[in-house]
């Protein structure tokens, strides 16, 4: 089959090399106007703070990079990770050609025609013999909003693949639903201008010292001298730089907040004339919690009355208070229900829709907001429902798609697919610039089940991966840097990333694999308005129009950067969307009645507690701010690298280590029900006695955490888990 004109091959068995349509800069060029010593802007591509990056040029090479002092989100500031964003494009791990594991079970290098042809081959096999539920994708919350949409575009209305989803599952999905419930849509209602007009900002399972330490400066810039309240069972750095720290017990947090609740109303510090105009089920919520006491708070939350009740005063004072949360909470059994019980206490007392207040879910990966609205996997494309007729006609009509491409029903989520492929039901699978195979929870069951594939597709920019290693298809696609498109961070503002460097060898943009693979599979025909990542964009933007998220008004990337990024919703071109907007400051809703829900249920029981064989609670978390995720990137680093410990590491309490005679750098194992792992012992007095805490980045960790999702967003809880520690 002949390839597009785009992926013309030069002749040759191994070393045949993609080539350009003449004036096209796309997959291999640097574009002619960046060739001289230039200076080039774009959004950072590690987590959603959305910093902006000037990349410092020279004979069409990125050289150096600087912190953009004019863009709005970090105003000339960087983390370590930001500075050293270049490094990991020069790794000597990079994929670089198409492997096909061969008969002998080793990954050959392989033209991009003889991979496509097999990938294409390989999976309508699978869907002819095995059905239309026997492939699925599991993508990630690092690549731009336009190859997002590509794919679920791609495998849904042109492949027919039913069922996707992406690692956002893995840190947003309990926020997505909990908005969703509560407010009638997807919407974190912040800017990051809150940070530094609040009077009182409370952390709820979130370290931004350490997981967003741009944000953490936002804070620091805060003329209020606020007080800073951290909710954590750990003293993390953010703790250690509060005014008042919480220790709560593991997962206690959601009779925490009742009881907080239960509090604000006996002390009458509640917003009757907010809940009544703008707010439903408050009546029947007063009930829920009426016997939510201070006494029943202290024993379930393991805290002093004496610190709840002045947490309660500083809420009840009048002063603007902003709640923030990110993992802690997302991270749960019951995690919709903790976020929710959050934006219950901003609700009754009116902290929402003003300058410094806020139910305020911060975003793990640079696009996790960009997966929510354009992945095609948790809904339909841009902000839409895959359950609404009217909303699969729009989107059938603005894309130029038959109806009845587009499914009725939502997908899977991720561990619905997971549990499909050990049921034999789920035999292809595709993965894209993820790494299941060390972040997924109980690691192990997956890595048992693998065998039950007939197929595994791995796309990913390092050929190293634990997942590519278990791969049978390896393509080799670019990284940031080496491509074009748009994310969205937490505060919902669009940033362009820029094309700096050539992707090695023969790796091509997500993008591009994408349309190459449409092409292979006889559905291109269907995209051909989807020609660019800039045509994409616009095709999305059009697509919102209407929704909460509407940004119709956006006509292209260049539009995006002048105005320093621009929030969602700009659907009108007369509002300045260089100007940070909060939501909600008419408080209206997206809801039937434009009112907010309260929303609440009965504390469900721990799936996993300490026991006599197992004594400890494991938490795991981000360690420091120079690692991220499974390390594919920031390991690639040699400066990163020597800012974190290379080998994992357990923090464990002075005095549970003094009973133990456990001294730091001591070897441990630490073990669950899943598996054991090696770890040096750091004794510390950041953990309480009878909890440890090890870091997420490294190999291995996954295999202790316990395979436990929260019932409606489908998010695993890695945050508790029973362990037990020996000396080696």
């Amino acid at each position: 089959m002949k390839l597009p004109a785009f992926l013309r091959q030069f002749n040759g068995p191994l070393t045949e090399q993609l080539v350009l349509e003449p004036g096209s800069f796309h997959l291999g060029q640097v574009p002619a106007h960046h060739q001289a010593d230039a200076v080039q802007h774009s959004i950072c591509g590690y987590c959603s703070t959305g910093c902006s990056l000037k990349i410092h040029q020279r004979e069409n090479q990125p050289v150096n990079l600087s912190p953009d002092n004019a863009y709005p989100v970090n105003q000339g500031m960087a983390c370590p990770k930001g500075w050293e964003a270049l490094s990991p494009l020069k790794a000597t791990n990079r994929a670089t050609q198409p492997l096909l594991r061969d008969a002998a079970g080793i990954l050959q290098p392989v033209s991009w025609h003889k991979a496509l042809q097999v990938f294409v081959e390989r999976f309508k096999q699978i869907q002819s013999n095995e059905g239309p539920d026997a492939l699925a994708f599991l993508s990630t919350g690092q690549i731009p909003s336009e190859e997002m949409a590509l794919l679920g575009a791609l495998a849904k209305f042109g492949m027919g693949i039913r069922h996707g989803d992406g690692n956002t599952r893995q840190c947003m999905a309990t926020a997505v639903v909990a908005y969703k419930q509560s407010f009638g849509f997807d919407a974190p209602p912040y800017t990051y201008q809150d940070f530094e007009a609040s009077e009182v900002i409370v952390f709820i399972g979130a370290n931004p010292c350490i997981a967003h330490p741009i944000m953490w400066q936002r804070v620091m810039q805060n003329p209020n001298h606020p007080e800073i309240i951290v909710i954590d069972p750990r003293k993390t750095e953010t703790a250690m730089a509060a005014t008042l720290h919480l220790p709560l017990a593991p997962k206690s947090d959601l009779a925490l907040f009742y009881g907080i609740a239960h509090l604000l109303i006996e002390h009458q510090a509640i917003d009757r004339s907010f809940i009544e105009s703008h707010t439903s089920g408050f009546s029947d919520f007063l009930h829920f919690i009426n016997d939510c006491t201070l006494d029943k708070t202290v024993e379930q939350s393991g805290l002093s009355a004496e610190s709840i009740l002045t947490l309660v005063d500083l809420i009840a004072s009048g002063k603007r208070t902003s709640f923030w949360w990110t993992m802690g909470v997302n991270q749960s059994h019951e995690g919709v229900r903790v976020a929710q019980a959050i934006i219950n206490i901003a609700l009754m007392t009116g902290n929402i829709g003003k300058p410094g207040t806020g139910a305020n879910s911060i975003t793990g990966q640079c696009n996790a907001m960009g997966s929510r609205l354009f992945s095609n996997t948790t809904s339909l494309l841009g902000g839409h429902e895959f359950t609404n007729p009217d909303h699969r006609q729009k989107v059938a009509q603005c894309l130029d798609l038959p109806l009845e491409t587009i499914p009725s029903e939502n997908c899977w989520a991720y561990d619905q697919i997971i549990a499909g492929i050990e049921a034999d039901q789920v035999k292809g699978l595709w993965v894209i610039a993820t790494n299941p195979a060390h972040s997924w929870t109980n690691r192990n069951k997956l890595k048992k089940i693998r065998e039950q594939l007939d197929f595994l597709v791995v796309q990913d920019m390092y050929m190293d991966t634990e997942t590519a290693q278990i791969a049978d298809l390896v393509l080799p696609a670019a990284g940031w840097g080496e491509k074009e498109g748009t994310f969205i961070n937490s505060e919902r503002r669009i940033g362009v990333l820029h094309k700096v460097s050539r992707a090695p060898g023969q790796a091509l943009a997500d993008f591009y694999i994408f349309k190459a693979i449409a092409h292979q599979w006889g559905c291109a025909d269907r995209f051909t308005r989807w020609e660019s990542p800039e045509a994409t964009f616009k095709l999305l933007a059009q697509l919102t129009q209407d929704r909460p998220c509407d940004i119709s008004a956006i006509e292209g990337y260049d539009q995006i950067e002048a105005r320093g990024g621009i929030q969602w919703p700009y659907a009108n071109p007369s509002i300045d969307g260089s100007q940070e907007r909060r939501l909600f400051e008419d408080g209206r809703f997206y809801t039937a009645d434009e009112k907010a829900r309260f929303c609440f249920e009965a504390i469900q029981p721990l799936p996993e507690s300490p026991s006599e064989a197992y004594p400890f609670w494991l938490l795991t978390g981000r360690g420091t701010s120079s690692q991220w995720h499974t390390q594919t990137r920031t390991g690639n680093s040699d400066v990163l690298r020597k800012l974190y410990p290379q080998d994992c590491y357990v923090e464990i309490n002075q005095l549970d280590a003094l009973s133990r005679g456990i001294r730091s750098g001591d070897v441990l194992h630490v073990r669950t029900e899943r598996g054991s792992i090696k770890a040096d012992a750091y004794v510390s007095p950041s953990v309480p006695p009878g909890i440890l805490f090890l870091p997420m980045h490294y190999d291995g960790v996954n295999e202790l955490t316990l395979d436990t999702f929260d019932p409606y967003s489908r998010q695993p809880s890695y945050k508790a888990n029973a362990a037990s520690i020996d000396k080696n």
